[in-house]
C-alpha cells in the first residue's frame, strides 16, 4: 500500500507522504512502513513491558509474559531506554566466571566468554564504543557517571589564567552541567557572576539556539574564555546542535571546547574524532539501553591523550594533567607500586578506579546490538519515524474531518523542524492547563513519554525498538488526549 503513494521530500530527511493524501493517516500504511523496515528484527531484542506490567504491584515472574497482553507505546528512550534481551547472558557469564574463578577471573579467559578477563573488560567496551561514537577505541572509555566524567574531564581541560577564566555554557543547561560548571569556577576560587556566561534563548516559548547566537557569544567573550561546554543534543527542545561548526569556531578563537552527548549517543551519527572535539561525557541508560545509573563515557581527542616519556618525575609537559587513579596507569607497569604515575595513552589514562565488570556487562550487552545495526542505519530510520510523527501531528492534528481543519491546535511542536537539527525526539508544548489531563489519558491507554513542566511532553521513537504503528498509536492517543483536556479546561 505504502509503495502507491504520492511523496514529497525533505531536506536532509525521509520521504514523507503528500499533505493531501489521507491514506498516510491509516493504521495499515504504518503497518506497511514496518514491513519495509530493515531494522525491524532489532524490535526482539528488548523486552517492550505489556500494558498490564505497568500495573503490576509486584516482581514476580510467576505470572509469566503473556505475550497476548498488548504491548504499551514506549517512547521514552531519551529517558531511560528498555532492556535489551541478551543482558541476562552477559551478565550471567560475569556471575559464573567471579563464582568459579575468584580473583584469578582478573586474568584467565574462557572460551566460550563474550568479554575478556576482568583486567582487559575496560578495553573491550572501548573498542564496541568507539563507532558509536565516531573515535578510535584509544579515544574513548567506559567509566563512572556522566557528571562524575565531567568533573574529571574539566578538571584537566578548565584551567584558568587571569587572562582566560571563562566558562561558556546554555542558559538552559541541565541542572548537573550548570552545577558542575559552576563548582568547577568556585574550586579555582573564582566568582560564577564573571565567569560563566550563560547562552540565554531568544524566545522563551521556543527556546532554540542558533548557531549564528552560539558563534556570537564565542566572540564576544573570546579574549577571556578559558572553555565551551555545550549540548550535544539540548534535553529539553531535542535540539541537535553543529558540533563541527561551533568545536571548529571555538578552536580558532583558541578556546578549548567540550560536549555533553548524554541525549546524543546512540540517537545521532557522531563523528568525535574527526569533528576534533576535544573531549566528550555521556550516559548508557538513555538510548544505549543499559539501565538506570548505568556507567558512563568519556572521550578525549588523540592529540590530548598523548603521553611522552615512560618517567613523569618533574616533567609538567610529559602528559596533559588530570585527577589520577590507578587503573589510568600504563598496564606494564600497573601492578609495580612503584607511586611513579604513568598514564596510559588516550582516554584510558583519565581512568580512576577499575571498572565495575557488572555495569560493564549490562553497557556491552547494548552496544553488541548498536554494532550490529551500525549509527548510519539508525540515524535514517530515526528521521523517518520523527519525520513521520511530525507529519501525523502537523497535517493531521485532529481527526482531519473537514470541520475540524480550521480550528486552533492545542499544542505547537518546539523541536527544529529542519531533521538535521534534531535526533529522535520531538518536544510538544501544550496549551496551558492541559498537561496533567493529558498525561492521565496517555497513562490510561499504556503510553509511556516523559514530561517537562509546566506544559511541555517529550516524545521519542528510538529506532532500534520503536516501530512506526508505535507513532501512528502514540497520536491516536495523544490527540484524544488533547480533545478531552481541552474540553475538561474549558468546559
Amino acid at each position: 500500500m505504502g509503495s502507491k503513494l504520492h511523496f514529497q521530500s525533505i531536506k536532509h530527511g525521509p520521504p514523507l507522504p503528500h499533505h493531501d493524501d489521507i491514506r498516510a493517516y491509516k493504521r495499515e500504511y504504518a503497518a506497511a512502513l514496518d514491513e519495509k523496515d530493515p531494522l525491524r528484527r532489532f524490535r526482539a531484542e528488548f523486552i517492550i513491558p505489556s500494558k498490564k506490567d505497568l500495573l503490576r504491584k509486584n516482581l514476580s515472574e510467576s505470572e509469566g509474559d503473556d505475550q497476548s497482553d498488548p504491548r504499551c507505546i514506549y517512547l521514552c528512550g531519551n529517558s531511560l531506554g528498555l532492556q535489551p534481551r541478551n543482558i541476562r547472558k552477559y551478565i550471567d557469564q560475569y556471575l559464573r566466571s567471579w563464582a568459579i574463578k575468584g580473583v584469578t577471573g582478573h586474568f584467565v579467559s574462557h572460551e566460550d566468554a563474550l568479554l575478556p578477563p576482568y583486567l582487559h573488560v575496560d578495553d573491550a567496551g572501548s573498542k564496541l564504543l568507539a563507532p558509536i561514537v565516531g573515535a578510535s577505541p584509544s579515544e574513548v572509555a567506559l567509566m563512572g557517571t556522566l557528571t562524575g566524567n565531567l568533573h574529571i574531564l574539566m578538571s584537566s581541560f578548565y584551567r584558568p589564567t587571569t587572562e582566560r577564566y571563562k566558562i561558556i555554557l546554555e542558559g538552559k543547561a541541565f541542572p548537573s552541567d550548570h552545577y558542575a560548571v559552576e563548582s568547577q569556577i568556585r574550586l579555582h576560587n573564582l566568582n560564577p557572576a564573571t565567569a560563566m556566561v550563560l547562552i540565554e534563548p531568544e524566545d522563551t516559548e521556543r527556546p532554540i539556539l542558533s548557531t549564528e547566537q552560539i558563534l556570537k557569544v564565542i566572540d564576544d567573550n573570546a579574549s577571556d574564555t578559558a572553555l565551551v561546554l555545550l549540548p550535544g543534543i539540548q534535553y529539553y527542545t531535542g535540539q541537535y546542535f553543529d558540533i563541527p561548526q561551533i568545536t571548529a569556531h571555538a578552536h580558532s578563537k583558541g578556546i578549548l571546547i567540550g560536549w555533553d552527548c548524554a541525549h546524543a549517543v546512540g540517537n545521532v551519527e557522531l563523528k568525535l574524532h574527526d569533528w576534533e572535539v576535544d573531549f566528550a561525557a555521556w550516559c548508557h541508560y538513555k538510548y544505549v539501553n543499559s539501565g538506570p545509573g548505568a556507567m558512563a563515557g568519556l572521550f578525549v581527542h588523540e592529540k590530548h591523550g598523548k603521553v611522552n616519556g615512560s618517567s613523569t618525575n618533574g616533567e609538567d609537559d610529559a602528559y596533559r594533567p588530570r585527577l589520577a587513579g590507578w587503573w589510568g596507569h600504563d598496564k606494564a607497569t600497573r601492578f609495580q607500586m612503584d607511586n611513579n604515575f604513568v598514564p596510559q595513552e588516550g582516554a584510558a589514562g583519565y581512568q580512576i578506579s577499575n571498572p565495575s565488570v557488572l555495569d560493564l556487562s549490562a553497557v556491552a550487552s547494548s552496544l553488541e546490538i548498536f554494532n550490529q545495526a551500525s549509527m548510519p542505519a539508525l540515524r535514517q530510520k530515526s528521521l523517518q519515524l520523527t519525520g513521520y510523527l511530525e507529519h501525523l501531528l502537523l497535517k493531521y492534528p485532529l481527526d482531519n474531518h473537514a470541520d475540524d481543519r480550521n480550528k486552533k491546535l492545542s499544542f505547537s511542536i518546539i523541536t527544529p523542524a529542519n531533521p538535521a537539527e534534531r535526533g529522535a525526539q520531538l518536544s510538544i508544548l501544550l496549551q496551558p492547563g492541559l498537561l496533567d489531563k493529558v498525561l492521565e489519558i496517555l497513562e490510561e491507554n499504556g503510553v509511556v513519554i516523559d514530561e517537562r513542566k509546566p506544559n511541555v511532553v517529550r516524545v521519542a521513537p528510538a529506532p532500534l525498538y520503536n516501530t512506526f504503528t508505535d507513532v501512528w498509536e502514540f497520536h491516536r492517543v495523544f490527540v484524544m488526549a488533547c480533545r478531552e483536556a481541552v474540553a475538561a479546561r474549558d468546559g
